[in-house]
This record gives structure tokens, sequence and C-alpha cells, in this order.
């Protein structure tokens, strides 16, 4: 079993076009051609966890934050940077961050929190905007079948909860083959008309290459005619935070005690309880304060997140409540998480959670 197994499937699940600008999601260090021993699981690379992994027999990090976030201009010895670099160079130890692109996966990081607090159904509170493409193409009706399925088993087709979706109408194509053409109907210099079906379908951005590849492999056209469309509908298996409803109402404070006993929190802070029933509860694990109006407008009674600061309470409503429930208290059970999906993927796999504690918030 190669690195790049266990990266491919992740990457299936969360991909890397999924996460934000400022992200270092993906693979940091390694070749991801290396034979895989063993893998660590953790939220936060420290020199810790790099000693840790080194004395398991690791030979994969793989971490919710990237270690290397902003650019690094200075590789001295002393910094946690350079002794983390060069642990990881010396010993042939791959890192890799899955970040903002699991947190944007409608079933990542949030959609565990959310089951941990007994929400099982939910939405995705700020739809992706601009990652939808339309595909098409033009086919003889005998191989419409065939194509239209290359194009749904390389993943085009998804709308919704709805799969191998495709619009399809019977019109004529015309051409005239010259020069060196070797046309699979008609004739060479004589213009040809054929019944042709248009096919019609949506795919997700980052999944064109393959789905162009299969179209070009399916189609029996010697030049296969395609057209691609950018498309600005919400994709809404996609996006950041989440917003579900409890089962059955609860009292504020009880939904609060909730939270703490479900995720283990010693504290949280929160704006004014309004003495109304929790029912809609959003969520963004980390830092979400961004999504504050949209879980105003969604109509949520809660909104869960991380690293509030002092003026964000102000922006609580009448109806909405403000959580904060810690930065890696959200996100702790990152590692519980990626264990949970790697072993069901491979039964078999060498696959270890981080014993290191690396909250750097203390409680007095």
């Amino acid at each position: 079993m190669k690195i790049k197994d266990v990266i491919e499937y992740l990457e299936s699940v969360a991909p890397l076009s999924y996460q934000e600008d400022y992200d270092n999601a993906g693979l940091i260090t390694g070749d991801p051609d290396w034979e895989l021993k063993r893998t660590l699981l953790c939220l936060d690379l420290t020199e810790a966890v790099m000693a840790e992994a080194v004395i398991k027999g690791c030979n994969l990090i793989i971490s919710h934050h990237p270690f290397i976030f902003k650019g690094i201009k200075k590789l001295t010895p002393g910094t946690p940077e350079t002794n983390i670099l060069t642990k990881s160079i010396t010993t042939h130890t791959a890192i890799y961050a899955i970040h903002t692109n699991l947190d944007n996966s409608l079933e990542g990081l949030n959609a565990f929190v959310m089951k941990a607090l007994g929400i099982s159904e939910y939405r995705v509170l700020r739809p992706f905007t601009g990652k939808l493409s339309k595909l098409v193409t033009f086919c003889p009706v005998d191989h419409a079948e065939n194509v239209r399925n290359a194009l749904f088993q390389a993943g085009a087709g998804h709308i919704g909860n709805y799969d191998q979706c495709s619009f399809n109408l019977q019109g004529t194509g015309t051409f005239r083959a010259y020069g060196k053409a070797s046309p699979f109907v008609g004739e060479k210099n004589r213009i040809h008309q054929e019944p042709e079906i248009r096919i019609e379908v949506i795919f997700q951005n980052y999944l064109e290459n393959e789905i162009i590849s299969s179209l070009l492999k399916s189609h029996p056209y010697e030049e296969v005619a395609y057209d691609l469309y950018p498309l600005a509908n919400s994709y809404t298996k996609a996006g950041a935070g989440l917003i579900g409803e409890l089962a059955h109402p609860m009292k504020e404070s009880g939904f609060l005690d909730l939270v703490k006993e479900r995720l283990q929190i010693p504290y949280l802070r929160h704006s004014k309880l309004r003495g109304s029933p929790v029912r809609k509860v959003a969520l963004c694990t980390g830092s979400g304060s961004f999504l504050i109006p949209d879980a105003s407008k969604a109509g949520a009674h809660i909104f869960l997140t991380g690293d509030l600061k002092y003026h964000d309470f102000f922006l609580s409503s009448d109806q909405l409540v403000l959580a904060d429930i810690g930065h890696y208290e959200s996100e702790k059970g990152v590692k519980e998480w990626l264990f949970a999906v790697l072993i069901e993927k491979f039964p078999n796999f060498a696959c270890l959670i981080s014993e290191i504690d690396t909250n750097p918030v203390y409680y007095y």
C-alpha cells in the first residue's frame, strides 16, 4: 500500500478544491509513491507529535491544521517549523494536511460534531457557488447511452440527492471530412447529416479533466464536439458550516449542558440566553464568526463555533444565541473522524491516533 492510496481516498471525500484560498491543505512533505508503514492522526503537528510519529514507526502524519500555513522565509535551527521539517526529511516521514477542504465537506468534521450532539439531519449553512460547470456534447444516437454512462462514472450528473442526471435532445448534426480525416460515419469531401443526441450534464469543476477524458474515450467520433459552461448555481453538498434540527426542542441551558457533556468542554462563552426553546442549531468548527449573519438568516436558535471576539457577541439577535465552544474543543474530534473513515476503507490499515494533547489554551 502506498501513501498515495490514502491521499487519493481522502481527497475523494474532501477534494482539495474545497479548501479556502488562504489554506495549505494537501501533501506538504514526502513522496506519494512511498510505501506506507503506519499513519499517525493529529489535530496539530507539533515537535512532540513529530517525535511520537518517529517513535511509533509512522511514515505518514495526517493533521487537520497545516503546520506550514504561511510562507517560511528562513530555515534556521531552533524554530518549530525548521525542526519539524528537518525531522520529516531525515526520517522520510510524509506530512499531509486535511483542513478547510474537510471543514467544507458535507460529511466532514462539522457533521461529526452534529452527530455527537444527536443531530443527524443537517444541510450546508453557506453553500459554495461557482464550483459547478455544465458539459454539452453531441453523439450518434446508437452511442448515446455508452457516452452518458461514461460521464456518470466519471462523476458527472449529480444534482442534490440525485445522480445520473442528464438532459437529452435529438437533432441532426452536419459535417464534412477532408484532408487526413478518418470519419466514423460519412465519406470524405462530402457533407454528411447524422441523427445525434445532445447530452447535457452538470459536474463539479475539479472533475473536469477526468470527465473530458472519459468523454473522449467513450465517444466514437474522431473529433468530439463539446461545450463547457461555468455555472453560478449553489452547490448544496459543500460549503461553510451546517445547520440542523434537534429531534425535540430543548431549553437553552439544557442544550448548552449537552454541548459541554458531549464535546467534553469545561467552559464555554455565550451571549444572553433568550428564554426560548432551541430547535435549529447552526455549527462551524474552528473560527466561524463570519457565518453569524448566515446562521441568523437561516433561523438558527443557537450558533456554535470558536474564536468569537468581544464585538461578535453584539451580533446576536432576539432569536440567535452565540456560543463560543473553543477552537480546539470544536475540532479535536478530527482524529476520531479520520480513524473511522480510514479504517472503514482500509480495514487492515495501521492507523494510530496521536496521544499528544496539543491544546495551547488552559483554564484556571
